[in-house]
């Protein structure tokens, strides 16, 4: 649980650093759509107060208004799902990609206020202009020193741009993160089971987010 729970923080800052993303950057490169944006939002964390104060109403309204149109959710949780995924219905799997997506904006949106010097660093880009899925590497650069963190990202090319649909953390694939806890939760109450547990949890994690949040 220790290191879920480090995993789950240091994805946090990776969510924080697509905040303000352009719509126009849609057809750049990955590479170079993850290098600017990053740039951008450090740049952005460093001065908004209201983040840095951890009010999650507007890092919430970040998040979804910036960060969720170029994250591919409904990929992100059939891969989570595994086979299972296969077996739920069309509601279900609608079901399931929702409460996920909500469970990732609420569980990572508070890291974001956690940014403040961080410096990234990318690595070459190995990939053939035909690709049509990617892998960009990099790694957080601490501002007291100490050992840079990977920070990788899996993206696939849609119709409306390159999207994100995995992370990889300190070696550590988002997707395979929660593939064990969902199979766990299915073992026990099927798709309905993992869909209610998703939701129960949602909805402490938004009772916290409102005591939290505050007015501009």
């Amino acid at each position: 649980m220790k290191i879920l729970n480090k995993f789950f923080a240091i994805f946090g800052l990776v969510i924080g650093l697509f905040a303000f993303i352009n719509p126009a950057a849609a057809q750049e490169a990955p590479d170079a759509l993850i290098k600017r944006i990053s740039q951008e939002v450090l740049e952005a964390a460093k001065t908004d107060k209201d983040i840095q104060s951890g009010n999650m109403k507007r890092v919430l309204e970040l998040v979804e208004n910036k960060v969720l149109p170029h994250v591919d959710f409904q990929r992100m949780t059939a891969l989570a799902a595994g086979r299972y995924w296969r077996q739920a219905t069309p509601e279900q799997q609608k079901q399931l990609t929702n409460e996920f997506r909500t469970l990732l904006i609420y569980t990572y949106s508070g890291a974001i206020t956690q940014i403040r010097d961080q410096k990234l660093e990318f690595k070459p880009m190995r990939a053939d202009p035909s690709d049509t899925e990617v892998e960009v590497r990099s790694q957080v650069l601490q501002p007291r020193g100490g050992d840079p963190i990977q920070l990788n990202y899996r993206l696939a090319k849609e119709a409306s741009g390159w999207k994100i649909y995995d992370v990889n953390v300190l070696g550590a694939w988002l997707v395979e993160t929660y593939k064990g806890n969902f199979a766990s939760e299915i073992s026990k109450g099927g798709i309905d089971g993992l869909i209610k547990t998703l939701t129960e949890k949602n909805k402490r994690l938004a009772a916290s987010a409102g005591k939290n949040g505050k007015t501009s």
